[in-house]
C-alpha cells in the first residue's frame, strides 16, 4: 500500500479551476486504480504553513545550540513544530500530485512557502563533500498546472517558472520520476476553452491509470 499526498495550491474548487478540476479527476481516477493506497489532501490555503520568519530562525537557533524544545518561546514553538510536522507528512509519503495554477509565470506564493518547510536538511536531503544529495530517492511525483496560455512551446516555454522549479526541488529532493500534465491556452483561445478543459481531464484520468 502506497500513501499519496494530494496536495492542492488554489483558491477555488474544480468548478472553476480548470487544474483542480484535472486534478480532481486524477485522483479520483488514481483511487479506483488503487482502493488500497491511502490519499491524504493538503490544501494549501486550508492548511496552516508558517512563513520562515525571525521566529523560525530563532527557534531553530536554540534547538541547535542544545536548547530544549519546551524552552522555545510560544511562536517559535508552534512555528517550528508545525513545520517539523509538514516536512515529516512528506517525507513518509510515497507519491505527490502537486495541482497549481500557473501566476505570473509560477504558482501561488503558498506553494513556495509549502516548499520551503520541506527543504530540509537530513530529512530531504543532506550535505556530502561532493555537494547536496537527495534522500527521497524512492519517491514519485507529478505536477498538475493549469496555464491561460500556451507556455508548452517556443519563447513562451522559457517564461513558465512553476513547474521548472519543482523539477529543480524534485531533482534536489532526489525524486527519481516527476511528470507533468499541463493544461493551456483556455484563456488565449476562449472559444476552445471548454474543449481544452475536456481534453485535460482526459489526460488526467489516464495518466493516473499508470502513476
Amino acid at each position: 500500500m502506497a500513501t499519496v499526498l494530494f496536495i492542492t495550491a488554489h483558491p477555488h474548487d474544480h468548478t472553476k479551476s480548470f487544474s483542480m478540476a484535472a486534478g480532481k479527476a486524477f485522483i479520483e481516477e488514481y483511487r479506483e486504480q488503487n482502493p488500497n493506497d491511502e490519499v491524504i489532501r493538503v490544501d494549501l490555503y486550508k492548511e496552516n504553513v508558517p512563513y520562515i520568519d525571525a521566529d523560525v530562525f530563532n527557534g531553530w537557533g536554540k534547538l541547535q545550540s542544545g536548547t530544549a524544545f519546551d524552552q522555545l518561546s510560544e511562536n517559535e514553538k508552534e512555528k517550528v513544530g508545525r513545520l517539523a510536522e509538514l516536512t515529516d507528512q512528506f517525507v513518509a509519503a510515497d507519491k505527490y500530485v502537486f495541482v497549481t495554477p500557473m501566476w505570473n509565470f509560477s504558482f501561488p506564493p503558498i506553494m513556495k512557502a509549502y516548499i520551503d518547510a520541506l527543504c530540509v536538511v537530513g530529512k530531504t536531503f543532506k550535505y556530502t563533500e561532493q555537494g547536496p544529495v537527495g534522500l527521497l530517492t524512492d519517491k514519485k511525483a507529478l505536477h498538475i498546472q493549469a496555464r491561460g496560455g500556451i507556455y508548452s512551446e517556443g519563447p513562451a516555454a522559457q517564461m513558465e517558472m512553476g513547474h521548472r522549479y519543482l523539477a529543480t526541488i524534485m531533482q534536489f529532493f532526489g525524486v527519481p520520476s516527476f511528470d507533468g500534465l499541463f493544461i493551456e491556452g483556455h484563456n488565449q483561445f476562449p472559444d476552445r476553452a471548454e474543449k481544452i478543459k475536456e481534453d485535460g481531464i482526459a489526460r488526467a484520468r489516464q495518466l493516473a491509470k499508470t502513476f
